[in-house]
């Protein structure tokens, strides 16, 4: 078995290690590292708080007081309802065949 022994870095080629403090360059996300892996070659990064996995290769290694701290845990718990009630509303939605006119 070959153990994988690959750096994970960030956009700036810093080595990223768990308990750093990074940003998601796409939407300005900050967290904790939790968890680090390595898959089919490319470099994956948990944030403690969403409890998502992000590449690497579009975080930013920042300093700790640039996290963006709310609640902590509160945080992740409003993101879980917030989902809850999307998924809800678009169970409401009508998909009925009259709904719009396609092409044909």
């Amino acid at each position: 078995m070959m153990v994988d022994t690959m750096e994970v870095k960030d956009v700036n080629g810093n080595v990223l290690t768990v308990g750093m403090a990074v940003r998601y360059t796409g939407t300005g996300t900050t967290g904790e590292i939790s968890a680090i892996k390595v898959e089919d070659g490319d470099g994956w990064v948990r944030l403690e708080d969403s409890d998502l996995w992000y590449n690497s290769n579009y975080l930013e290694l920042i300093d700790r007081s640039q996290l963006k701290r709310g609640s902590g845990k509160g945080r992740k718990a409003d993101t879980v309802e917030k989902l809850k009630r999307m998924k809800e509303d678009f169970e409401d939605i009508d998909m009925g065949s009259e709904a719009c006119d396609g092409g044909g």
